[in-house]
C-alpha cells in the first residue's frame, strides 16, 4: 500500500507522559518512535496530534473527590474513564518525545484543552460533535486517505480512525507502529471494530516496500 500525494500520516500523541516513565504510560509506547520516524519518510504529508490538558481537567481522577484512576463516571456527553493527571499544558510530560524526528510535519493538532470535555479523537472531542478542525484542514489540502500510527491504539488511534472513516476519508491503521493500553479487552475490541468498518491494518515494512518499488519502477 504505497503512500501518494493525497495521503497523510497522522501521528497520534507520541508524548512523554504516554511513554515508559510517564504519568499515563502505554506499555512499550516508546517502541513506536523509531518505527514512526522510518514510516514518516515515505509520506509527503504528516500531521502530529498532541494531548494538551489544562490543570484540573474534568477527565482527571484528581478532579473528582474520592475517585480513582480508571474509574468510570457519567458526564453530560456520556461515560468517561478517569485518568491520572497527564499531558498538562506546558509541562514536560506533554512534550513530544525528543527522539521523534519528523521535521517535515506540516501541522500539530492540540486536543483536550477544553477543561470540561475530553478528546480522544483527532477530529472530534468526546461529545462527537465539537470538531478540532482537522477534517476541514485535510479536505482543503485535498488529502483523502489517512494512515494512523501512535498512542494509544485502543483509545486515541481508535477514535481517530472511527471519526475519519465517518467523515468520509479512507482510513488505514499501521498497527505495528501503535501500542495499546488494553483496559478490559480494549485492544481486541478495537481490532474487531476496525475490521467491521473495513479499515485495513498494515505494517511499516509493507508500506516501505511499496514505496521502494514505486521509486524503482
Amino acid at each position: 500500500m504505497r503512500p501518494g500525494t493525497e495521503d497523510v500520516l497522522l501521528v497520534v500523541d507520541i508524548q512523554n507522559d504516554f511513554c515508559p516513565g510517564g504519568a499515563l504510560a502505554v506499555p512499550n509506547g516508546d517502541e513506536v518512535v523509531p518505527l514512526v520516524n522510518r514510516l514518516a519518510r515515505a509520506f509527503s504529508h504528516v500531521v502530529l496530534t498532541q494531548d494538551w490538558h489544562p490543570t484540573g481537567h474534568r477527565s482527571f481522577a484528581s478532579s473528582h473527590p474520592g475517585a480513582q484512576p480508571y474509574d468510570v463516571i457519567e458526564l453530560p456527553y456520556g461515560p468517561q474513564i478517569l485518568w491520572p493527571d497527564h499531558c498538562i499544558q506546558g509541562a514536560a510530560g506533554a512534550e513530544f518525545r525528543r527522539d521523534l524526528d519528523i521535521p517535515h510535519a506540516e501541522m500539530i493538532v492540540r486536543k483536550g484543552y477544553r477543561i470540561r470535555i475530553d478528546s480522544y479523537s483527532a477530529l472530534f472531542e468526546n461529545d462527537h460533535n465539537t470538531p478540532t478542525g482537522l477534517a476541514g484542514y485535510l479536505r482543503e489540502r485535498g488529502l483523502k486517505r489517512v494512515f494512523l500510527t501512535g498512542l494509544a491504539y485502543d483509545f486515541c488511534v481508535r477514535y481517530s480512525a472511527e471519526d475519519a472513516f465517518a467523515a468520509g476519508f479512507e482510513v488505514v491503521v499501521v498497527e505495528d507502529a501503535c501500542r495499546g493500553i488494553d483496559i478490559d479487552g480494549s485492544v481486541a475490541e478495537t481490532r474487531r471494530l476496525l475490521a467491521t468498518l473495513g479499515v485495513p491494518s498494515v505494517s511499516v515494512e509493507g508500506i516501505e516496500a511499496a514505496a521502494s518499488r514505486a521509486r524503482t519502477a
